[in-house]
């Protein structure tokens, strides 16, 4: 394996399983994290249905969706802000065009139709399709598109828009107005058929409108800078691409890529067209939005030109092709540095009286891997430590690397939070991390006694897991989900924590479980890191690690591309699953504290490692870590269960469950460091947090977009406490915003916050 591209490379999926949908045109599909959700289109009928497709598991599934669930439509508006989705628009029925304007809440997969009020300044926007629905911070826009002037309901008489509309969103859910920018400039010529895009690079944010059809195809390009609201048409450089319309446009970073649709003819063409001025392509170009440079990454070929001129049928599906077909209508979806299209027209002869629509899904992949968020750790033993990764977009494999921390090393000293006890004691001194200034009586009590259990168990093991606790369906009981909203939701989250056959974990269904400890600084000189294996799962159960065979094999500390950076990273060879045969290994030692990191690899090579994450396997005669953790929300309350360690080294004497707190000014922990309450001590394997505790809990933003309430749980036999687990109980971000929107206008904040995960 070896890295290894600078160009952005074609790759078709294969191997897809679970329910496919059909063939289509004029659908639309916007991603949710490693989600890619359809909806909409038409071949030989409007599709009703919403499909998703999991670009981790490459697998397909039906969500099933409740409410106001919209009628099928084909050409319309569709957006996604969050885990929220907005379709305007589109064609119900031959004929037939729609305005409304309807909302997908997809962590609970429910419909919403909704009904802004109409502009101070003028009508709301008619029916229509074609049109462009662009989202921008709170606000969405829409531009042009086609509307049917006729009265007669089987009448056909198309009117070209070129109105501009603007649509305020609320916070959470719902829309609050329509309304009628006053723009300067000009602006486009009325169209459909055409794309827009947002981007915020050197400056303020701008739309970018690109081609369109007006009686022809157009190949102009405009700009509307949001912060003046003045039209223009930038200067560009390079090669334009060909007019067109039912294309795609797409931004990854701060380039556009522009794929496929209806092209005119070439003149010099036109003697083999039998009248048909127009056919499908399947050409890529890519629009420096900085620099505004065009750049044509596969041009339109001629002998593909002329092949489908001169074809009398559907194209046939080519196993060893390296780059999608000609298509128009198709949709297209940004997945990290991928750019996923599906299906669409192929559209050789406009004049066909049937549909004939593509069956294959391709990805671009334009960049190496994102960094990936630290390992986590799912179950220490004396000897194994399972560890497991959250993944990473545009990746097709991950390389996982371990050192073994030395006692005296250099990263032994790195200052850090240390999980150790679930109090959140400093695992090196023994010394109190907590903020008792603000505690009551009750809570003081606790933390005193938090400080004498580690006092007396100075001999317990200091390994730490950390569970993703996420409320499935919104924070709802179990019962409350049926099974297939449970699976949709669970998908949506991202959790993709697979087994060797690449199925979903079960048993748990108000939690979704994940492990680790407090990142720890990346670490420099020059430590050696070991190769634990190249993986396609999400997770391992490390036993041993690989001894180099050859220099080649070994990596230093220092040996990792920056994150957000451009730089390419310095690349060794990467070893594949036979560089591993015969090779000598190192077993796991007990008590041992290990540090793991790990990277993605794709076509372009391997990308920046992740933070490090330390982990220390079970010392003999210590209980383990509790497992199984699950939550679920009450009306007014948190419920939380657990299993008894898997090694329990005798019987378990208690439990203890501790909750990150709101620190008080006169706190004395460093920053990143949480201060703990205990609110449960005792010989059961459940407990419940009240509203009053749930008030005072510290919402935990360390990891990027996942606020979250923490817990931390440990078991004690005769000889102490044993590893603690951390439960990280995922909130929505948005409902957080709302709370604190809300609690700055004096309102009731909405505490719990918790319907969703991010």
């Amino acid at each position: 394996m070896s890295g290894g591209t600078e160009e952005p490379q074609w790759r078709k999926v294969h191997s897809v399983t679970g329910v496919i949908p059909r063939s289509r045109h004029g659908h639309r599909a916007a991603a949710i994290r490693e989600l890619i959700v359809v909806f909409g289109g038409g071949n030989e009928g409007i599709a009703e249905d919403l499909h998703v497709y999991n670009t981790v598991s490459r697998q397909w599934f039906l969500p099933a969706v409740r409410g106001d669930i919209p009628p099928g439509c084909a050409a319309h508006g569709f957006v996604c802000e969050g885990t929220r989705i907005l379709v305007f628009g589109g064609m119900v029925e031959f004929g037939k065009y729609t305005s409304s304007l309807h909302e997908l809440q997809a962590s609970r997969w429910l419909w919403k139709k909704l009904k802004p009020r109409a502009p101070r300044n003028g009508p709301p926007p008619c029916p229509r399709i074609g049109h462009s629905f662009t989202l921008v911070g709170n606000k969405c826009y829409l531009f042009g598109g086609l509307a049917n002037d006729s009265e007669d309901p089987n009448g056909n008489v198309p009117r070209y828009l070129e109105d501009f509309y603007e649509l305020e969103l609320q916070s959470v859910s719902g829309a609050r107005s329509w309304n009628v920018p006053e723009t300067k400039g000009g602006g486009p010529s009325p169209r459909e058929s055409h794309t827009c895009v947002a981007h915020t690079g050197l400056g303020s944010p701008k739309l970018y409108i690109f081609g369109g059809m007006q009686g022809c195809r157009l190949d102009d390009l405009w700009q509307l800078d949001l912060d003046t609201m003045v039209w223009s048409m930038p200067q560009t450089r390079g090669c334009t691409p060909l007019a067109r319309s039912l294309h795609s446009a797409s931004v990854i970073g701060n380039k556009m890529y522009v794929f496929g649709g209806w092209i005119p003819v070439p003149e010099s063409d036109r003697d083999v067209t039998f009248e048909t001025q127009w056919i499908c392509t399947n050409s890529l170009s890519v629009l420096n939005l900085d620099t505004m440079s065009w750049r044509n990454l596969d041009p339109e070929q001629q002998d593909d030109l002329e092949s489908q001129l001169r074809t009398q049928g559907p194209q046939i599906d080519d196993p060893y092709a390296c780059r999608p077909g000609a298509r128009a209508g198709h949709c297209a979806a940004v997945v990290g540095t991928r750019l996923y299209i599906w299906s669409g027209r192929d559209g050789y002869r406009k004049s066909w009286n049937y549909q004939a629509c593509c069956k294959d899904l391709w990805y671009l992949e334009t960049d190496h891997p994102a960094t990936p968020e630290a390992v986590l750790l799912i179950k220490s033993t004396v000897s194994t430590l399972h560890v497991a990764w959250r993944p990473v977009a545009a990746t097709d494999c991950y390389i996982l690397q371990i050192q073994p921390a030395w006692p005296g090393s250099a990263a032994a000293s790195a200052p850090h939070d240390n999980p150790a006890h679930p109090t959140g004691a400093d695992g090196q001194n023994g010394k109190e991390k907590h903020t008792i200034g603000t505690m009551n009586k009750e809570e003081k009590a606790a933390a005193q006694d938090a400080a004498a259990q580690q006092d007396s168990s100075t001999k317990s093991s200091n390994s730490s897991t950390e569970t993703q606790a996420e409320g499935v369906g919104g924070g709802r009981n179990s019962e409350d989900c049926s099974a297939g909203q449970e699976k949709s939701a669970s998908e949506l989250r991202g959790s993709a924590q697979l087994q060797p056959e690449e199925q979903p974990v079960s048993g748990v269904k108000t939690a979704d479980l994940y492990t680790h400890t407090d990142q720890v600084q990346q670490i420099g000189g020059d430590a050696v890191w070991f190769d634990v294996g190249i993986f396609k799962s999400l997770f391992f159960e490390v036993r041993h690690y690989f001894l180099p065979a050859d220099s080649d094999q070994v990596t230093s500390g220092n040996n990792s591309r920056p994150p957000n950076t451009k730089e390419p990273f310095p690349q060794r060879k990467l070893p594949g699953p036979q560089d591993y045969q015969g090779r000598e290994t190192q077993e796991l030692a007990p008590g041992q504290t290990y540090r793991f990191r790990v990277a993605g690899i794709n076509c372009f090579g391997q990308g920046a490692f992740s933070p490090v994450s330390e982990f220390k396997t079970c010392q003999p005669g210590f209980p383990g870590a509790p497992s199984a953790v699950k939550i679920s929300k009450a009306s007014d309350s948190v419920n939380i269960t657990w299993e008894a360690p898997s090694s329990s080294s005798g019987r378990i004497l208690e439990y203890s469950m501790y909750m990150a707190v709101k620190k008080s000014r006169s706190s004395s922990l460093q920053p990143g460091q949480m201060a703990f309450i205990r609110i449960y001590c005792g010989t059961k394997t459940f407990c419940s947090v009240s509203s009053t505790h749930l008030d005072n809990a510290h919402i935990d933003s360390s990891a990027s977009n996942r606020p979250a309430v923490v817990f931390r749980i440990a078991a004690k036999n005769e000889q102490g406490y044993g590893p603690a687990t951390q439960i990280r109980w995922i909130q929505d971000p948005s409902k957080l915003r709302a709370s604190v929107s809300k609690a700055d206008s004096s309102a009731e904040a909405d505490q719990d916050a918790a319907d969703s995960s991010s």
